[in-house]
């Protein structure tokens, strides 16, 4: 995946689950990399889950796409897969920066322990 591309991440204030939207800042023309984000914000968790993993242009280890698909799971109760999922972005050997809600920048290892963290305490994490 390019190095331009930047994430802006989202968590859902009902969930523990970090939700990921890839754009491009030099190019904002391009299309959008399809993580599933607007599926996870709306609560439809299966139809993100489907997006992610149909979504040719996402590699396995892709770290937004993790954290979606680990939001996915906490959407859906599933907390043992999300947990494997965040643990797997924590892993990638790929890293991206995501924008909190109030403008800062956190690396997508850094997102992924947050997420898991709070997935842990049971407590809620708003990003942008």
């Amino acid at each position: 995946m390019a190095a331009t591309l930047l994430f802006a991440g989202a968590l859902l204030a009902q969930s523990a689950g970090a939700i990921v939207s890839i754009g491009t800042e030099a190019a904002p023309s391009l299309d959008k990399v399809d993580v599933g984000y607007e599926a996870l914000m709306q609560g439809r968790p299966n139809e993100a889950l489907a997006r992610i993993r149909g979504n040719s242009r996402l590699e396995t280890s892709d770290p937004a796409a993790l954290i979606n698909i680990g939001a996915a799971f906490v959407q859906l109760g599933q907390t043992d897969k999300a947990q494997a999922s965040y643990m797997a972005a924590i892993a990638s050997t790929n890293r991206y920066d995501l924008e909190l809600a109030d403008g800062k920048w956190m690396d997508s290892r850094r997102a992924a322990r947050l997420a898991l963290k709070r997935l842990d305490s049971g407590q809620a994490l708003a990003l942008r």
